[in-house]
C-alpha cells in the first residue's frame, strides 16, 4: 500500500484533535484512471455500496415488472428504518406472500431516536428494521422470478451469480473470481481495487454494457436513485443532500467501513472514495470535495455541502464545539 493520504481533519477550538486518511478515485467508462488520491490499487470491501449493482438481478429478472422507482431505490438502500421505508418492506413481503422470517438479514432496531423508542414500545427488534431489508426484499423478488425462491443468500444462487455476471461485465475481468467475504446482513460482501470500483461505476453511469435489457435496467436503477435518495438513506440525510446540491447530476451510494461510491451519467464518471480507518465521518465531506476538484460544483459551493453533510461535534448539551473538516485535495 502507497503512503495514506490524510483526507480528513476533526477540529476543536481550531485544533487537530484526530486525522482521517483515505483513497479517492475517479475513472470513466474507458476504463481510464483520471484521478488517485492514495492507493489506487487498493483492496477492500465495498459493502453497501454495491447495493445499485447487486439491484441488477431484481430488474434483470423480471421481477422488477409493475414495482415503481421508489421499491427499486429501496432495493438500494442502507436506511434507517423510518416508518415510510418500513411500511414499504412490509407491503413488499406481503406482495410476495411471504413472512418477514423468510429475509437472511438480521432482527435490528431503528436508528433513529423516536423510531427507535416506538419500535421497542411495539414489541423490540424485526427484521424489517435491519438497514438491508429492502436489498434482502429484492434478492428474494428475483429469487422468486428466477424459480429458486429459497437460498438467496447462497453464493451459488441464481440471484447472486446474475448480478456478480453484471459485475463482471463492468469491471472487465470474472468477479467471481474476487476476493469474497459475509456481509453484516448475512450476503455475500466482495472485495474490489478502487479503481475496479471507480471503472465499474462509470460503466454503470454511461450505461456501458453489451446487453440491451442490462441497459434498460441500469437507466431504471439510476433513475430510482435520482428520484428517492430519501428512500435510499433517509429524509435530510448526506445522501439526499448532494443528489439535490448538484441537481441529479450525481447519485450515491454509501457503504459501511468509509465508503461511498458516485455516478455522474452526464460526464460517465464514477467515483470511488473510502477512509481507511473505516469512520463513517468524513467520507461525505471528501466525497464532497471530489465533486468541486471535478468541476461538478463551483468551489464554494462544494465547500458548502462538504460542511453541510457532516454533523459537527457536540458537547453533551448538544452545543456545537468541533468540526468535522474535509482536506483539501492535492
Amino acid at each position: 500500500m502507497n503512503l495514506p493520504n490524510p483526507m480528513v481533519e476533526i477540529r476543536r477550538n481550531g485544533v487537530t484533535e484526530s486525522l482521517h486518511h483515505g483513497v479517492a478515485v475517479v475513472a470513466d467508462a474507458d476504463g481510464r484512471l483520471l484521478h488517485a488520491w492514495g492507493d489506487a490499487d487498493l483492496l477492500t470491501f465495498p459493502r453497501s455500496s454495491l447495493k445499485p449493482f447487486q439491484a441488477l438481478s431484481l430488474v434483470e429478472s423480471g421481477a422488477a415488472d409493475g414495482l415503481d422507482s421508489a421499491h427499486l431505490a429501496l432495493a438500494c438502500a442502507s436506511h434507517r428504518a423510518e416508518p415510510f421505508q418500513v411500511a414499504m418492506v412490509e407491503t413488499w413481503l406481503a406482495r410476495m406472500g411471504r413472512p418477514e422470517s423468510v429475509l437472511v438479514c438480521g432482527p435490528a432496531l431503528p436508528m433513529g431516536e423516536g423510531d427507535m423508542a416506538d419500535a421497542v414500545r411495539a414489541g423490540g427488534k424485526r427484521r424489517a428494521f435491519h438497514n438491508c431489508s429492502g436489498k434482502h426484499c429484492g434478492f428474494l423478488a428475483a429469487a422468486q422470478a428466477f424459480g429458486t425462491p429459497d437460498g438467496y443468500e447462497r453464493p451459488d444462487h441464481p440471484a447472486q451469480q446474475h448480478w456478480l455476471a453484471g459485475l463482471s461485465e463492468l469491471i472487465g475481468h470474472d468477479a467471481t473470481a474476487l476476493p469474497r467475504g459475509t456481509d453484516g446482513c448475512g450476503l455475500p460482501a466482495l472485495a474490489l481495487t478502487m479503481t475496479d470500483a471507480a471503472r465499474a461505476a462509470a460503466r454503470y453511469a454511461a450505461l456501458a454494457v453489451s446487453d440491451l435489457k442490462r441497459e434498460a435496467a441500469i437507466r431504471r436503477l439510476l433513475a430510482a436513485l435520482r428520484e428517492h435518495p430519501d428512500h435510499v438513506s433517509g429524509r435530510n440525510r448526506p445522501t439526499s443532500k448532494i443528489v439535490a446540491a448538484t441537481e441529479g447530476r450525481v447519485v450515491l451510494k454509501e457503504g459501511a467501513e468509509g465508503f461511498v461510491i458516485g455516478f455522474v451519467p452526464e460526464r460517465g464518471l464514477g467515483i470511488a472514495v473510502k477512509i481507511l480507518d473505516g469512520a463513517s465521518r468524513g467520507k461525505m465531506a471528501v466525497f464532497s470535495t471530489v465533486l468541486g476538484r471535478l468541476g461538478l460544483l463551483p468551489p464554494d459551493r462544494a465547500a458548502e455541502l462538504a460542511r453541510a453533510v457532516e454533523a459537527p461535534v457536540l458537547d453533551s448539551n448538544n452545543r456545537i464545539v468541533g468540526e468535522v473538516a474535509a482536506l483539501p485535495l492535492a
